[in-house]
């Protein structure tokens, strides 16, 4: 069989690589008959950011969402990107936890499962892949693709042999920051097709402009499935053009089968609806070319921009793309992928602002190089070792093998705020999101992020952006400001939206101003005490706080850790500057927090 088969990715990893998975399901249902005959041979429509995205930002249920989709797309294979042992959160979970989601994921209506680890390690896999063909579904292997001293053409074939022999149904070349560049993908292609017996699919992001060139030797190498965005979803740090390869191959051996005027009736369609998410494009659109030489994914470079952004130091943006290569080296070279992409790229960050590499290192570092995630590709820096865990035991079995069962015990911990497993796993996923979202719905209170109606209104807004209007003269021209949302109250710099004549604008405005109150400096908007004494604990970025770890009273040496921040999904120990008494906590659980703020009081 010579046929092309599409995958197509608009209703998941599209827009989660263009409008930060910011795409809601009411924009998805009126288009679904269409897309059900249209014919792909799959649709990527959940997994990733977007379980996340649609508890924190949208006030979505995503279970609702698989379900809402699989009644209307009876026809089409519906897919998901599942993170191996982590599933889709940021952790590793028990094995009893995987098995659960796996079995609710397949029940609810998910038919694919293209299933990854984020260094590669099959160990990692293994249960997620065995579940999947339990519940009689198709299980996908990854080869999440990179390029380093430690990586080769061999050794992904090798993987991919090693988890044909664990009963995958197909392998997928995962090229998540665009990468391959044409021959090096029909070279791979041909010695995976060499090796193995099972079909093989190409997903490759259009970051560097290469993407379209890949898919096409990789076709004429032997692989039938290839990954594409219908086109007002398409490029950049997405995917090639649907409607484009299916013209490529029309009329030839490879020819799609699929209809080329259909394809452009649904995507004038999504045209029209990527108007109303202006606010989450991506600066970083087009070709970037910068991947080749820093390797660093187009969506991982506008997370670096947005975490230096709310600290007021965009301008060291370069600092930062020179830093995550020393990072991932220093790692092992871990490929660039959630949840690794996070853990170099939030470290590489740290270590910029904080003028010190590894001064302050995250517990996922930490964990990292302690082997919680699994075995690094390559051999890691022992000093940064040392520096991250001292003389703690580096684990080598399968880190999941250290996890008793949690399923009894989330249960427990969510209580009657779940009314289904569902809403368990939910809460395993995303502990604190899902908790506030399961609080939010029994009360009634879901209110979504404020959106611009493809005329300029205001949408769903959410009751602190109510929206504002006036008219503003400056030089003689007058124009009608329409206040449409604005960032949290708590960022040192925050953004506000506003439409200008009608067309969206993202404005930047300082709201934390010093104010001497008191004879005391304060920050403007917080209650606490401007940091300024060795004894004052602070952070070096916004985030809030998972855990305070001492009381007033207590006694801490320098060095011991005080309290536990999150910030970029990603949490870090804030540690004691000196020896003392804690004098004053101004923090809890749950507070958002900036720099410069004293936290806790050290004397």
């Amino acid at each position: 069989m010579t046929k092309v088969n599409i995958t197509e990715t608009i209703l998941r990893d599209a827009h989660q690589s263009l409008i930060a998975t910011r795409m809601r399901t009411e924009d998805m249902l009126p288009v679904c008959d269409k897309l059900d005959q249209a014919g792909f041979w799959s649709l990527e429509m959940w997994g990733g950011a977007t379980f996340d995205s649609c508890l924190r930002f949208l006030k979505e249920d995503p279970w609702e969402r698989l379900r809402s989709l699989r009644a209307a797309l009876p026809n089409t294979r519906l897919q998901m990107l599942l993170r191996g042992q982590n599933l889709l959160g940021y952790r590793h979970y028990s094995d009893d936890v995987v098995r659960a989601f796996v079995e609710r994921a397949a029940a609810n209506g998910i038919d694919v499962f293209r299933i990854f680890d984020a260094l590669n390690d099959t160990r990692n896999l293994r249960v997620a892949i065995d579940a999947v063909k339990a519940a009689g579904k198709h299980a996908q292997g990854t080869l999440c693709y990179t390029t380093s001293p430690v990586h080769s053409i061999a050794k992904f074939v090798a993987m991919a042999v090693e988890l044909e022999k664990m009963r995958c149904d197909s392998i997928a070349i995962k090229d998540m920051a665009g990468l391959l560049t044409p021959y090096v993908t029909a070279d791979l292609v041909k010695a995976l097709k060499n090796a193995i017996t099972l079909p093989v699919h190409l997903h490759s992001h259009a970051t560097a402009g290469l993407a379209d060139l890949c898919q096409l030797k990789a076709v004429e190498n032997g692989c039938r499935h290839i990954d594409t965005a219908l086109s007002p979803f398409s490029g950049g740090t997405s995917h090639p053009p649907t409607e484009s390869m299916v013209a490529a191959f029309m009329a030839t051996e490879y020819d799609t089968g699929l209809d080329l005027e259909l394809l452009q009736d649904i995507g004038m369609y999504f045209y029209q609806v990527r108007k109303k998410y202006l606010r989450y494009e991506s600066e970083f659109t087009g070709v970037d070319t910068r991947v080749q030489v820093n390797q660093i994914p187009g969506g991982m470079i506008s997370n670096l921009a947005n975490q230096l952004r709310e600290q007021g130091a965009l301008d060291k943006m370069n600092e930062v793309l020179l830093e995550v290569p020393r990072v991932r080296e220093d790692l092992g070279y871990p490929p660039l992928v959630t949840p690794t992409s996070q853990i170099v790229g939030t470290q590489a960050v740290l270590n910029v602002l904080t003028g010190a590499r590894y001064k302050s290192i995250t517990n996922e570092v930490k964990y990292y190089l302690q082997g919680r995630y699994g075995q690094p590709p390559g051999k890691v820096n022992q000093i940064v070792r040392q520096q991250a865990i001292g003389n703690e035991e580096v684990i080598d079995c399968r880190p999941a093998d250290l996890l008793k069962d949690e399923m009894h015990a989330l249960k427990d911990e969510i209580g009657e705020l779940a009314k289904s497993e569902e809403d368990v796993l939910s809460y395993a996923m995303f502990p604190e999101v899902a908790r506030a979202f399961l609080e939010q719905r029994t009360t009634g209170n879901l209110t979504p992020e404020p959106l611009e109606d493809i005329d300029g209104a205001t949408t769903a807004a959410a009751p602190e952006a109510v929206p504002v209007e006036f008219n503003v003269t400056m030089h003689g021209e007058s124009y009608h400001i329409k206040v449409t949302g604005s960032g949290h109250k708590a960022q040192n710099r925050r953004p506000f939206y506003v439409s200008v004549d009608g067309q969206p604008e993202e404005i930047m405005v300082e709201t934390l101003e010093e104010l001497d109150v008191g004879g005391e400096t304060k920050v403007k908007g917080s209650k606490r005490p401007k940091a300024h004494a060795p004894g004052h604990v602070t952070t070096s970025m916004p985030g809030t706080i998972v855990d305070v770890l001492v009381q007033v009273g207590d006694q801490v040496n320098e060095g011991d850790p005080v309290l536990i921040t999150e910030a970029m999904k990603m949490e870090t120990e804030i540690h004691a500057a000196i020896a003392g008494t804690v004098k004053v906590v101004h923090v809890a659980k749950g507070d958002s927090v900036n720099p410069d703020e004293a936290l806790i009081e050290i004397e």
